[in-house]
């Protein structure tokens, strides 16, 4: 009964290990602006992709467990980490992450633009995603509220997307040990795969654990 975790594997190791490049290589906005006035400690980073924000994380003295499903992701992360000089700081891990979690406690864990076929197994994650935060420590969860200008034509313009305020709904946190500390919605410049940039909606949920 593994077949729809084993084509999510097969599907996205076919899309990395069909491209020398799919993103762009940089940090996610985002996760920037989020990280620049707060002091290092221990990050994870689900679904890491090439590593951008992984390396992020760690030239700003993060010690970080990038994880993703991919095996050519978390090699290209590696050896943009080396390239970068802070493999020292970064630990790999590959997870399908509706099967296992990585282990440890962290005073940041980031779920940028993850992806989850059934919003139940995203509500599922997140939750797990909270219970490993340190106390003090924050949720940042960012997906997508439009479709990106990169998509392939024909794409579904009449997908629904989730509001921030279902986002953290759906995690349903014990409101004693967690506080949500911004929901919203915004736009920025985005760059996606083979370099192209467009207008790009972004949905914001940073929790933090209180207790």
């Amino acid at each position: 009964m593994n077949e729809p975790h084993d084509e999510a594997e097969r599907l996205w190791e076919e899309r990395y290990a069909g491209s020398s490049q799919v993103w762009s290589g940089e940090p996610n906005r985002p996760l920037v602006d989020l990280v620049a006035p707060l002091s290092p400690g221990r990050a994870l980073d689900l679904g890491c992709g090439e590593g951008g924000d992984a390396v992020h994380l760690a030239s700003r003295g993060w010690r970080v467990t990038a994880v993703d499903i991919s095996p050519t992701a978390l090699d290209r992360t590696r050896a943009l980490a080396e390239r970068a000089g802070v493999a020292d700081r970064i630990t790999t891990e590959r997870h399908d992450l509706t099967r296992t979690f990585p282990d440890g406690a962290y005073d940041l864990v980031s779920s940028l633009f993850l992806h989850c076929h059934q919003e139940s197994a995203r509500d599922g994650l997140l939750r797990r995603a909270a219970g490993a935060l340190t106390v003090g420590g924050l949720l940042f969860v960012v997906e997508h509220g439009s479709v990106p200008p990169w998509a392939p034509e024909p794409h579904p313009h009449h997908v629904r997307f989730s509001t921030p305020q279902e986002i953290h709904e759906g995690m349903a946190l014990d409101p004693a040990r967690y506080r949500p500390e911004r929901l919203a919605v915004q736009e920025r410049l985005a760059t996606g795969p083979g370099g192209v940039t467009g207008p790009l909606t972004d949905v914001i949920v940073l929790v933090r654990r209180i207790a």
